[in-house]
């Protein structure tokens, strides 16, 4: 399946040039409808958050985000509740350096990076593409078929194991329209 990933930093004209005819989709959180659906920011609500004992969620980002422990910040529950999509991020400036994403929402294990994309984020973003937006996971393997489609990302990292930058999403999303989703 003809699935490309590229910056949605990039220009029209540059993507144009290096995908003649290609079907551009954004599915970041500045994508447009129904295409914003697929960013982990957005609020399906009722998402399982792995290892969370029966907690849910808004958003795969508000998980990502309410597990991540720094050296003086443990979880922040509330970021399983943000519905704005924005005011989610917890970030290095503002608490210090991360220790690691808390296994569960009151579990004594740190996971490192590598090993809470596996636990936590992958569990999470993989339910919502089979519950959330199946409709859309079925679309994009039928245009696939038809020609060639490129994802809009604002990172473009599809492999796991690579901890020097974010995951792409919509790398995880070409994985798993193309059955090759990373194993845990």
């Amino acid at each position: 399946m003809p699935i490309h990933i590229a910056s949605r930093r990039r220009s029209a004209a540059s993507l144009a040039t290096a995908y003649p005819g290609a079907r551009i989709i954004d599915v970041t959180s500045k994508g447009p409808q129904p295409w914003v659906r697929m960013s982990p920011f957005y609020p399906h609500g009722d998402i399982p958050v792995p290892l969370g004992g029966g907690a849910v969620a808004q958003s795969v980002e508000g998980i990502w985000q309410a597990l991540k422990v720094f050296a003086d910040h443990d979880v922040d529950t509330r970021k399983l509740e943000v519905v704005s999509m924005t005011g989610l991020k917890r970030t290095v400036r503002k608490y210090g350096p991360v220790l690691g994403h808390r296994a569960g929402l009151t579990g004594q294990e740190l996971l490192p990076y590598e090993e809470a994309r596996r636990r936590i984020f992958l569990p999470a973003y993989r339910w919502v593409l089979e519950n959330n937006v199946a409709d859309l996971v079925a679309e994009l393997r039928t245009a696939a078929g038809e020609g060639d489609v490129v994802l809009l990302d604002y990172t473009v990292n599809g492999d796991v194991t690579d901890t020097t930058s974010a995951l792409s999403h919509a790398a995880l999303i070409r994985l798993y329209v193309t059955n090759k989703w990373p194993t845990a």
